[in-house]
């Protein structure tokens, strides 16, 4: 279930045409990362792109973080600046076709790089790869873009009633801390799987 074909993302970075792309890990994701205790923890980046993110938790001991992204020249991308990292832990392929499963979901503008008929069947395989508890931690943009996209906007009554319904939303505000360019245009949030009954 690909929404753009995995060529489409190999000439943006084969271009380096990554607008989205700050060159580093979030702040508002560090922030949270620092904060966390359990180095255990199986965490996916889906959509990962550079790996900023997945390189920040590697290296500060959560050994269990997996990187997948659709666009096999990202991936590589990845691979030549962190060879360190295991390769058994990178995934090129559809973030819909994979089926492991994990304790926490990053989301890092890959929910924005999907068209907005894509975002239920993200909330349900969100809902699938959690563990019972997991979590989904990252930043959401709270605006339109002008063009029609890639990226993809939205508003917060949009996202609420989107993962509200399986998913107990811990945390859902205006980033305190986004970059220049994108404060108080993200949304933090910490939605954690409900339990099925």
């Amino acid at each position: 279930m690909a929404n753009y074909p995995s060529t489409y993302w190999d000439q943006l970075y084969d271009q380096n045409l990554l607008g989205w792309d700050v060159g580093n890990i979030s702040t508002p994701l560090k922030t949270y990362f620092d904060q966390l205790s359990d180095k255990s923890l199986r965490i996916l980046v889906p959509g990962a792109g550079n790996g900023w993110e997945v390189e920040y938790l590697y290296r500060n001991g959560f050994t269990n973080t997996f990187m997948l992204d659709f666009s096999k020249s990202a991936t590589n991308r990845f691979k030549q600046r962190f060879p360190a990292f295991p390769t058994h832990h990178i995934f090129t392929e559809d973030f819909f076709e994979h089926q492991q499963t994990y304790d926490l979901l990053i989301e890092q503008t890959f929910f924005s790089s999907l068209p907005i008929s894509f975002r239920k069947a993200y909330a349900n395989q969100v809902f699938q790869l959690l563990t019972d508890g997991g979590k989904l931690t990252g930043l959401l943009f709270n605006h339109e873009f002008p063009q029609n996209g890639p990226p993809f906007g939205g508003s917060a009554r949009e996202y609420r009633d989107l993962f509200s319904s399986q998913f107990k939303l811990d945390t859902f505000e205006t980033a305190h801390n986004s970059i220049k360019p994108r404060r108080g245009r993200e949304i933090f949030i910490i939605a954690r799987k409900k339990e099925l009954i």
